[in-house]
């Protein structure tokens, strides 16, 4: 029997070596949206996503206004009767620090045994490129795309988000559709495939403590007045209790308990604890008492200092009371919390223990609700039968620890089902030095897109 997509997999093989360049050329140009020296760049890549939408046969691309880093918008609606399905990534990248751990430039990708290195080979570039080349397979070589498609390209997911909900909302007429899949995540442990259906939300805050108006001799006021770092490491130890849970009066209240058949779910993945240990370097897991590895990591609320700082940090000695120590914190937030009520406690309890003597000020940074995902929706189920006929294994259905904010805004203010397709390895070391991409994940998913717009095709809209 002749395989029904053999023309588009011929395709794809027939401009490997053009589609890899073109991926390359993606990822050298320096998309961090966090950085506002980078906002020349990361609308740069926002005009390279938008000219490759035209160049395979996107109409009404538009690089689209948001009051910071635009969203770049196409569509193709001539599939009539046909589903209507939203394609989102971003293709802003996160910053690179630390730069000494990088084998060669971040932005310098290098192909070895197999990857592509470079920020953003997987998250997000590699999966924003592949949707490109799995539609570019349909348009090239039969002219037309067996569904409707809109992609809804991002360029702030690594900044926080903070101006897609309103821009979503602005533009609700131009993304009515059936369903929105979003390439944001990733296999499993040992590289299987896997459909996420739970994701955390994110509450970023900051904490400042502020002491004398400057520096102070300690020698001279030793002993005198309260250290602002001795007083931030106090306040952050009252964060945890000792046996990890959070110490935040009222931080569980929202919590939905895990039912028996989903923790039965989780423990029945194969997940390799030792292996894990020794993929990230530690000789002991740690965390919330009562709840395994997986559990605490993809289905439990955190809370997290991300950074801290303050006070001499040079070569040598200098003997000071610095006048300020700060440090950047995140909760990671599950099903039923509300991100605005969570930062509202966090603030109330470190107000509470801050003493007399400094003066103490948190500051909301960025927020985002977490995401369910039912894994019976059709759609869902559709994606599972594309994966495992392309990587030869049954799509694992998993809860990952990250957060992508916008699947929650796609069920919040379009009511669109999610399905969280993507393909990236465990060991891509996203957000850290070195990120990679495997060559066959991305070119299987490519395979594996082409497939899924034919079978969401033959289901009823």
């Amino acid at each position: 029997m002749t395989e029904p997509y053999a023309d588009l997999d011929a395709y794809r093989e027939a401009t490997a070596d053009e589609r890899l360049a073109d991926y390359l050329d993606f990822l050298r140009i320096p998309s961090i949206s966090a950085l506002s020296e980078h906002a020349p760049d990361v609308r740069r890549a926002a005009e390279f996503v938008a000219q490759r939408l035209r160049t395979i046969g996107v109409e009404n691309v538009d690089v689209s206004e948001t009051g910071g880093h635009p969203v770049v918008y196409g569509d193709w609606l001539h599939a009539e009767g046909a589903p209507t399905v939203i394609v989102y990534g971003h293709y802003d990248v996160q910053p690179v620090d630390p730069l000494d751990l990088w084998v060669k430039p971040p932005f310098d990708p290098r192909v070895e045994d197999g990857r592509v290195y470079a920020r953003g080979a997987a998250d997000d570039k590699g999966q924003v490129h592949l949707h490109l080349a799995a539609a570019e397979a349909w348009l090239k070589k039969r002219g037309a795309l067996p569904i409707n498609l809109r992609f809804c390209f991002e360029g702030e997911e690594e900044s926080g988000s903070v101006h897609l909900d309103r821009w979503l909302e602005a533009n609700r007429a131009r993304l009515q559709a059936d369903v929105a899949v979003v390439s944001d995540s990733g296999f499993f442990e040992g590289n299987l495939p896997a459909i996420t259906i739970g994701l955390r939300g994110l509450m970023y805050a900051q904490i400042d403590v502020t002491g004398p108006h400057l520096d102070l001799h300690s020698g001279g006021f030793g002993g005198a007045v309260r250290n602002p770092a001795t007083t931030l490491a106090e306040i952050l130890a009252s964060l945890h209790r000792p046996d990890g849970a959070v110490a935040v009066p009222g931080f569980y209240d929202d919590v939905r308990p895990l039912t028996d058949r989903e923790r039965d779910q989780i423990a029945r993945l194969p997940f390799d604890e030792q292996a894990y240990k020794q993929m990230i370097g530690v000789d002991a897991l740690y965390g919330e008492s009562g709840y395994s590895t997986l559990e605490r990591r993809g289905a439990r609320p955190t809370l997290d200092v991300n950074g801290l700082w303050g006070g001499f940090q040079g070569e040598g000695a200098k003997t000071i009371i610095p006048a300020h120590a700060h440090a950047k914190i995140s909760c990671r937030l599950v099903v039923d919390q509300d991100p605005a009520r969570v930062f509202e406690l966090v603030r109330d309890h470190v107000l509470a223990v801050a003493p007399t003597g400094v003066r103490v000020q948190v500051t909301l940074h960025s927020s985002g609700p977490p995401s369910l995902t039912p894994i019976d929706h059709p759609a869902t189920q559709a994606a599972a039968r594309c994966l495992e006929l392309i990587f030869g294994q049954p799509a694992l259905y998993i809860r990952e620890g990250g957060s992508v904010p916008v699947t929650a805004s796609f069920e919040r203010i379009l009511g669109l089902p999610v399905v969280l397709l993507g393909f990236t390895p465990p060991d891509d070391q996203a957000h850290a030095p070195n990120e990679s991409m495997r060559l066959d994940n991305y070119e299987n998913g490519i395979r594996t897109v082409v497939r899924y717009w034919g079978e969401l095709a033959s289901l009823p809209r």
